[in-house]
Parts: C-alpha cells; sequence; structure tokens
C-alpha cells in the first residue's frame, strides 16, 4: 500500500490496484453520533426551538425581549425577528432560523406558525421513531399528508375581488394579521394605511406591487394614533439655510446628483497661487461659476434644487439671494424615491440640466417636531402619486422598530390578496379542517405510512392547542369541542375563540388568513422536517460537541 501525505482532513492513501481512499486524521478527538441517536439529538434541537416561539403565537401571544450584546433591547413577537436575533449554535436549530426567514421572505406573515408546526412534525415523528417506523417512511407519510392538507385548504378556501372602492375585506385580513403585534390598540388604523399604501402603488394588470414604492419612516415623540400615509416622499433633511422658505407651493424640482462646485481635474492636480492677484482671480472664478450654475437651474423654471451632495456657504449663501430653496445632502434611495414621485429626471451634470427633466409636486413643506430642532421635508401633491411614505409615530425607538416590522407584514399579506385573492379562516379552523382531512385520508391508506400520516393530523391540532393555551383557555378540551363542532355541522370556519367573543365562527370574527401563507406554511414545515429526518450521521470535533 502506498502513502501520500494529506492536508488539514486526512491523508490520501492507494490500495494495490492503485484506488486513492483517505484516511481520517485525528479519529479519536471527533465525536460521531449514528441513526437514531442523530436523529433524536436533531429533534430535540428542532423542538427546544419551536418551544421558544410557541408562547408568542396567536393574539394573546407574549413577546420576547432581546438584549444585544451592546446593550441595544428589541421587544417582539414577530417569529423571524426573534430567531434571527437568537444566538443559535446547533445546525438543526439554524435550519429552523431559516425556516421562519424564507416565510418571511416569501409571505411576510405567519412565521411564528411555520416554526411551531415544524416542531409538532418533530415531536409526532419522535415517537414514531421509537415505535421503530423507518424514518423515510415517516417522511413519505408526512409528504402524502401534506399534499391532502393543501388540498383541503383549495376545498374550504373563500374568495374576495380586490375591490380599490371596496378596502374593507382587505383592512379585515390586514387587522387580523396585526391582532398580534404590540400595535394592536389602534390596529384598525394601521390596517387601512397598509392598505391605503397597497392600493395606492398596486399594479392590478400584472397582480403585483412593488415595495420600492412604499418607504416606512419613522419618527421618536407624539402617540401612536399620529402615524400617517403621505402621497409623496417624506425626507429627513430640512432646507439647506434657515431663512429659506418653509413651504415652496407649485414646486418644480431639480434633482441633481452632480455637486455644487466649480469643476476639478479628476486626476490628481495641484494649484500654486503665487500672487494675491492669482488669488483674486481664483476667487472670482469661483464665484462666477456659482452664478453661472444657479443661473442654470433658474433658467429651467426651477424652484426647488434637491441635491446629492453638499455644497459650501458660499454657494447656499448665493442660492438664498436668487431665492431658490435647497435641499443637500439626500441619500441615493430617497432621491430616487422623489424622481418617481415627482416623474423629474436625475440629472449628472449641470449642462443636461432642461425644463423637461424638472419633477413637479403641489406642494414641498417642513415638518417640526414638538420642541425638538428636528425638521423633514414632506412632498406631497406629486404628478405621481404612485410612490408613498408611511410616517410612524410612537414614544420610543423600540415601539416605532415594532411597529415597522407590523406594518410590513399588514403591508405582505394585502399584496398576497393582490396576487392571489383567496382566502382561509384563522384562529386554527383551517389546521382543524386540514386535520380532519388528513386523518380520514389515513384510515384509507392501507400502508405503513398510515402512521405517519396520523402524526401529521396531531401536529396540525397543535397550531390550535397553542392559540387556546395561549388565550388562557384548556388547551385539549377546547380543541376537542371545536372539533366535534366542526365534524358536527361540517362548517369548516369554526377555530378557537381567543379573544372570548361568544362565537367561534372565525367569518363572523372576520379573522381572515390568506391562502398563500398557509399553504406554504404547511409545505415549507413538511420539506424541512423530512430533510432532517433523513440525516443519521453526525462527524463533529469534540471541542464543538
Amino acid at each position: 500500500m502506498m502513502q501520500s501525505g494529506g492536508g488539514g482532513l486526512g491523508s490520501l492513501a492507494f490500495d494495490e490496484y492503485g484506488r486513492p481512499f483517505i484516511i481520517l486524521r485525528d479519529q479519536e478527538s471527533k465525536t460521531r453520533l449514528t441513526g437514531i441517536q442523530a436523529q433524536k439529538q436533531h429533534i430535540l434541537a428542532g423542538k427546544t426551538v419551536a418551544h421558544t416561539l410557541r408562547t408568542s403565537l396567536g393574539p394573546n401571544g407574549l413577546d420576547k425581549m432581546m438584549v444585544s450584546s451592546d446593550g441595544d433591547v428589541t421587544v417582539t413577537n414577530d417569529g423571524a425577528t426573534i430567531l434571527s436575533m437568537m444566538d443559535v449554535e446547533h445546525q438543526i436549530a439554524k435550519l429552523m432560523v431559516e425556516l421562519s426567514k424564507s416565510q418571511d421572505d416569501e409571505i411576510g406573515d405567519g412565521t411564528t406558525g411555520v416554526v411551531v408546526l415544524a416542531g409538532a412534525l418533530l415531536e409526532e415523528a419522535e415517537q414514531l421513531l421509537d415505535k421503530g417506523i423507518h424514518p423515510i417512511r415517516v417522511a413519505d407519510g408526512y409528504q402524502c399528508a401534506a399534499q391532502v392538507a393543501i388540498d383541503r385548504l383549495d376545498q374550504i378556501a373563500d374568495s374576495f375581488p380586490v375591490d380599490p372602492k371596496n378596502p374593507e375585506p382587505l383592512i379585515e385580513t390586514a387587522m387580523t394579521t396585526l391582532s398580534s403585534k404590540i400595535i394592536n390598540r389602534c390596529h384598525r388604523q394601521m390596517a387601512k394605511i397598509a392598505v391605503e399604501a397597497i392600493l395606492s402603488v398596486a399594479d392590478f394588470d400584472r397582480k403585483d406591487v412593488d415595495f420600492e414604492l412604499i418607504k416606512v419612516e419613522g419618527k421618536v415623540g407624539g402617540k401612536m394614533e399620529d402615524t400617517q400615509l403621505v402621497k409623496g416622499v417624506i425626507v429627513d433633511k430640512d432646507f439647506s439655510h434657515p431663512q429659506m422658505p418653509k413651504e415652496v407651493k407649485d414646486a418644480k424640482l431639480a434633482i441633481l446628483t452632480c455637486p455644487f462646485e466649480p469643476p476639478k481635474p479628476k486626476t490628481k492636480h495641484h494649484l500654486d497661487v503665487t500672487s494675491v492677484e492669482a488669488y483674486k482671480k481664483l476667487q472670482e472664478y469661483e464665484k462666477e461659476k456659482f452664478d453661472e450654475m444657479v443661473q442654470q437651474v433658474k433658467d429651467t423654471g426651477a424652484n426647488l434644487v434637491i441635491c446629492q451632495w453638499g455644497f459650501d456657504d458660499e454657494a447656499n449663501h448665493l442660492l438664498l439671494q436668487r431665492q431658490l430653496p435647497a435641499v443637500r445632502w439626500v441619500g441615493g434611495p430617497e432621491i430616487e424615491l422623489i424622481a418617481i414621485a415627482t416623474g423629474g429626471r436625475i440629472v449628472p451634470r449641470f449642462q443636461e440640466l432642461s425644463a423637461e427633466k424638472l419633477g413637479k409636486a403641489g406642494i414641498v413643506r417642513e415638518l417640526t417636531f414638538g420642541t425638538t430642532k428636528d425638521r423633514m421635508l414632506v412632498i406631497e401633491h406629486c404628478q405621481n402619486s404612485r410612490a408613498v411614505t408611511i410616517f410612524i409615530r410612537g414614544g420610543n425607538k423600540m415601539i416605532i422598530e415594532e411597529a415597522k416590522r407590523s406594518i410590513h407584514d399588514a403591508l405582505c399579506v394585502v399584496r398576497n390578496l393582490v396576487r392571489d385573492h383567496r382566502i382561509v379562516y384563522g384562529g386554527g379552523a383551517s389546521e382543524i379542517a386540514c386535520s380532519l382531512a388528513v386523518s380520514e385520508a389515513a384510515d384509507k391508506n392501507p400502508s405503513i405510512e398510515q402512521y405517519a400520516m396520523r402524526a401529521f393530523a396531531d401536529a396540525l391540532d397543535d397550531i390550535p392547542m397553542a392559540l387556546a393555551e395561549n388565550s388562557g383557555l384548556h388547551p385539549i378540551k377546547t380543541l376537542a369541542a371545536v372539533k366535534s363542532r366542526q365534524v358536527k355541522e361540517t362548517n369548516p370556519r369554526l377555530g378557537i375563540d381567543c379573544l372570548s367573543k361568544g362565537t367561534n365562527d372565525m367569518k363572523e370574527q372576520h379573522v381572515i388568513e390568506t391562502l398563500l401563507a398557509k399553504k406554504q406554511q404547511i409545505m415549507l414545515a413538511t420539506q424541512l422536517v423530512k430533510m432532517i429526518l433523513k440525516i443519521d450521521d453526525i462527524r463533529t470535533d469534540e471541542d464543538k460537541a
């Protein structure tokens, strides 16, 4: 046998026929888990993450407080945010974090539910493995059950047309999303703002919404009820000179990405000023150049300049003298939004500036806040009203950040309804209906997968049980009562009465979820659990174990 020197993992050896194989190095310092132990360790990691989020599910779900290493405090019950801020070491637990993130990226809502469902599926799988059922059969059974559940969702789905003239059903759906958030005391107002924002920018022909056109801006101070939707753009800047007017009506905006300063050679240069005359000439040249630039802007008919770069005091003074209000240091994304909203063109050189490239706005005004010196600019009544800004107020930074996350969830839900206007009823009603359908299908399945299908049905019941538990109700008793009523009355709209309104019919309570989100939850959770069940060998360094 021949042997050659290897790298860090091990050495490469050849047998007598010249076939290569690798001898692993430092096997004694590595730990290895195989078979059922490996699967159980994975299931335990997944369950632990799911149990952390379980208490945050539903309208009465509790919030979690996260403190980062530098002392920043975040209070939230948004599943994706909680998991992204948790410092997770275990690889399978990291997959649960990714699961929540993918639900958030694709749908925007249901990030807690998808992790709780995956945790319940893993818990049920553990009992099946203990009975001696092979993990592949469990995974196959779960796949069959997920298909039955998705078919059942299609059957029980209701649909309503998305009509800009009748936004009430959209508002009710957004309110369901916001009911579990910190901002639920003014969730009707927030839902209304989210729906108005989406309807302003939605492209109904393509059935899509461009989120780039919706800007969410926050400012500490004021009450949450002061949150408003601005049909235009809010920029966190003020006019460059304090004596400039605080309001410009019928504004014609020159949107510049070139600096207000004399031209400089692009290459490295230095200038020798050897006499007073030369210095004065240079000063005169600069002044002439500033004059020329301001005149070029004035000649196009512009009465407001939005500049991406800064300009010095001389230019600022000259702009004031020439009665040309200006805003400096406006960031790239804001410049683009202003251009979209006002119908203007971004101009990279003064020579290219012309009257056709100006943006138009009904009014540009400066906002002041209480006793602070903070100011913001509002550009309203724009030529193209498709760019909107949601302006959030709140008592502290933490509340504003949570309100931004909640508004984002509501925006995503309304966008999903524009894409696909089918809905199912929340409060655990659709999960119970799917659970009953899967149990029925399991009884008809002749193979061993029927055990996995029944386990899937039990896992679906975990969501309504968590809702009942978080609402202070007896979980098993409440679930059993609702389940038997669903069967007796063949009414798939019956769910958990979390808010004690006296009826279990979720249609009457207006608890609505999008079909898209519910399908995605079941599919993503099933895919992840199948993947986890198929891992049967772990090899780690002892110091990492």
